[in-house]
């Protein structure tokens, strides 16, 4: 057991009745459909902390990890861009994050869950954000006979990469709503997971739009006029616009839906980016770069599995799930530092 199920918290009268208060809290505000907080369900039993919530103490450790921290150095949609304004990985998963927390709120489910649930739905991603994904998960298929994706990604890398190979140990529904937030996945159990993956796209979708007119690739005139119409011509209208869509319409149906309207609208925008900036000019020449160096750094550490450092996957690891954890745990700034050294000879390195 680690130690996490060894420490004995210190006890009082305050943390003896913490289980109680806070049961009796969720009993009169949550919705009956809401997950509650206790009894704690996890893979491994641990002593109860007393001041937080089984869910609050898995947001602390999925914020306290390495792989988070990581994240502020990967990319959402530009690669190392020229300014400080744009999106990584790191600030869209604090946006789903805050969004979500504010459906969940609004249909009285669990926020603590739908916190913690958002903040480690994308520990998994690969440098170079969905490129790269494709690009190691090409490559892995082909040498390996296995995939790559960020979602069971994530979840491996709590369940079994952190702390050393130990694991996050987190909640049941918490590793339920990370592996199922992709559209590619099976639905989440809980309502508070299904929130996180409409969020999601909510969010990357419109900050999306911000970052690529930022950067010149589009212009509000170029977007949908029907989605602009229905939605709001910036982007704060339209997640205002799709939160309260969002919250209206599950609200009535007693799942996580969107209205009709929303939903097609939101489509026609999703449509629009993956013509104009996600599959466009600019991206397809980053996706030449991209392949090139996930590619160099794929043939060298399956040709010299050595020089992938110890404690890099968990105990047993085979040599294809060492590479994938390697290469996938790479910040874009790191991948491309290694892609250097193994490429650039040392007469032209800076």
């Amino acid at each position: 057991m680690s130690d996490q199920g060894k420490r004995v918290h210190p006890r009082g009268p305050l943390t003896d009745a913490f289980e109680a208060r806070v049961t009796e809290t969720e009993s009169s505000f949550l919705a009956p459909e809401a997950v509650r907080s206790y009894p704690e369900d996890r893979q491994r039993p641990e002593a109860e902390c007393g001041l937080r919530t089984p869910f609050q103490r898995d947001r602390d450790r999925i914020v306290h990890s390495k792989a988070f921290r990581r994240l502020k150095h990967k990319t959402q949609v530009f690669v190392s861009p020229v300014g400080d304004h744009y999106r990584t990985r790191l600030t869209h998963t604090l946006e789903v994050t805050q969004i979500s927390r504010t459906v969940a709120r609004a249909l009285r489910l669990n926020e603590d869950l739908t916190e913690a649930i958002g903040l480690g739905h994308d520990l998994g991603h690969s440098p170079f954000g969905h490129i790269g994904e494709e690009a190691l998960d090409r490559l892995l298929m082909a040498k390996y006979g296995f995939g790559f994706r960020h979602y069971e990604h994530s979840l491996r890398i709590v369940d079994h990469i952190e702390r050393d190979g130990q694991g996050l140990n987190l909640s049941n529904p918490v590793r339920d709503g990370i592996i199922h937030h992709s559209g590619r996945a099976d639905m989440p159990q809980s309502l508070e997971g299904r929130i996180v993956r409409i969020v999601d796209r909510v969010a990357y979708l419109n900050h999306d739009i911000d970052d690529a007119v930022r950067a010149g690739v589009i212009s509000i005139d170029d977007l949908p006029v029907e989605a602009m119409e229905g939605l709001g011509a910036t982007g704060g209208d339209r997640i205002d616009q799709l939160v309260h869509d969002l919250v209206e319409h599950s609200g009535l149906a007693g799942d996580i839906v969107q209205g009709e309207a929303a939903g097609r609208a939101m489509n026609n925008l999703r449509e629009f980016m993956f013509e104009r900036v996600y599959l466009g000019p600019d991206a397809r020449r980053e996706h030449a770069r991209i392949d090139m160096v996930i590619g160099t750094l794929f043939q060298h550490f399956t040709d010299n599995p050595g020089e992938i450092p110890e404690g890099v996957s968990p105990e047993g690891a085979n040599e294809g799930e060492r590479v994938r954890d390697w290469i996938a745990g790479m910040t874009d700034r790191f991948s491309v530092r290694i892609f250097e050294d193994i490429a650039v000879p040392a007469a032209f390195s800076p």
